[in-house]
């Protein structure tokens, strides 16, 4: 479904206002990995489905700096949106946060990601099908992996949760390579189309089943 939408995209980024290059931190740059984030900050990279869902969930929250669309968990380098969909790189559709961890927790932003995500679903998330649209949680240091492994086992534990397993995997993270310029954002650069794409896929439907309430949409505080 969402690939209906995506030349109109494209076209789209060619008339996007400046107000979006004005950021207070830089654009990501496609084609080359990013790099490691300033002093007193960290990253959290998460894969949860279509990324331009999963930049929402981040989006605004207290000590978030950053949120970038991007690709990792495959061997390819560079790979593009088109070879990502084919399936042929390994990578898997991932959002990468810059955050403050004086402001904001990585064990807070596991919670937003689960919340956000379908951990039952080995087949992809929601309407999004295929291995590019798994659930992840990639690590960046052993604290990271202990608080996801945590987190993991606490869902698992609950009374009455789910009664399928949890498939999402925590495993090492890799290099991440920023989407391309008009997946960035999206939900900002064309909210229509977004949000009929988020509601055809069923997305906040499932969520609402699963946690008891619809996923995070950005400036949710």
């Amino acid at each position: 479904m969402r690939s209906q939408l995506l030349l109109s995209a494209m076209l789209l980024q060619l008339s996007v206002t400046l107000s979006f290059a004005a950021a207070t931190s830089p654009a990501p740059k496609f084609g080359a990995p990013t790099a490691a984030p300033a002093a007193g900050l960290q990253k959290a990279t998460f894969a949860g489905g279509c990324f331009w869902c999963m930049e929402t969930a981040f989006e605004g929250l207290p000590g978030v700096k950053s949120v970038i669309s991007g690709y990792t968990g495959g061997p390819e380098r560079n790979p593009t949106y088109e070879q990502v969909s084919a399936k042929t790189t390994g990578h898997a559709e991932s959002v990468q946060i810059t955050f403050d961890p004086k402001l904001i927790t990585y064990a807070q932003l596991l919670d937003v990601f689960w919340h956000n995500t379908d951990p039952t679903d080995n087949g992809g998330q929601f309407c999004d099908r295929g291995p590019e649209y798994r659930s992840q949680i990639f690590y960046h240091d052993t604290a990271q992996k202990k608080l996801a492994e945590d987190s993991k086992r606490a869902i698992e534990s609950a009374p009455h949760r789910f009664k399928q397993p949890l498939v999402t995997k925590i495993v090492a993270a890799t290099d991440f390579w920023p989407a391309e310029e008009y997946h960035q954002d999206f939900y900002k650069k064309d909210p229509g189309r977004y949000h009929e794409y988020r509601a055809g896929c069923g997305r906040d439907r499932r969520l609402t089943e699963l946690w008891g309430k619809p996923g995070r949409q950005g400036g949710e505080k």
